[in-house]
């Protein structure tokens, strides 16, 4: 059981360390010091849901339907760009840079955006609930809720810890010309993604 534990965390941790629409966003968050527990949270909360469903075979269901798969695609794209928009729009504008006063979001939109770059990218299912789901079938019984739970426990550990982590960074981000280059970054990887979703989705 506590193979099938450290397998899923390992595997978990590999999959969410990589450069994504969430981590930009729990980074810059965690930066500015902005409802830093609810949003790691939410996202921890998300990728555990997502992997439970994974893990009891929602993958194989999702896969069989490609429709819902490029619905998904389509609007995660679209957000996408729109969200690498307001990132480049923010790296051009020097009042934004300000990590307190009025740079500050509220709870509301900050929510609603974690929450968007959460369920509208297809990333977040391709990773959760199709490939780390597929791989449980190698476990039975406990051994194969050890192997989720270990997943989901990395993904609290990443989350709070990039969150809460940045603050560490704060003195390179005293200045402005940091915050240019954090947003611009941000941008390139919303776009990015988006991009790559759309040509999964003409292949």
């Amino acid at each position: 059981m506590f193979s099938a534990a450290l397998s899923g965390f390992l595997l978990g941790a590999s999959l969410i360390i990589a450069i994504g629409a969430q981590n930009a966003y729990i980074l810059r968050q965690g930066l500015l010091r902005q409802h830093v527990f609810v949003l790691c949270l939410i996202c921890a909360l998300s990728d555990a849901l997502l992997i439970a469903a994974g893990v009891a075979g929602l993958g194989t269901l999702l896969a069989q339907s490609p429709g819902l798969i490029a619905a998904v695609t389509l609007g995660g794209a679209a957000f996408l760009f729109y969200y690498a928009f307001v990132a480049f729009r923010r790296s051009v504008k020097p009042e934004a840079m300000e990590a307190k006063g009025k740079g500050e979001t509220s709870l509301k939109a900050a929510v609603a955006t974690c929450l968007a770059l959460t369920f509208l990218n297809p990333h977040v299912y391709l990773d959760t609930v199709l490939l780390l789901g597929s791989l449980s079938a190698r476990f039975e019984g406990v051994s194969r809720i050890a192997y989720g739970a270990g997943a989901a426990v990395a993904s609290f550990v990443w989350f709070f810890g990039l969150g809460y982590g940045a603050r560490l960074l704060q003195p390179v981000f005293a200045r402005p010309a940091a915050w240019r280059i954090l947003d611009g970054l941000i941008g390139l990887v919303m776009a990015g993604i988006g991009i790559s979703l759309l040509k999964v989705y003409a292949a």
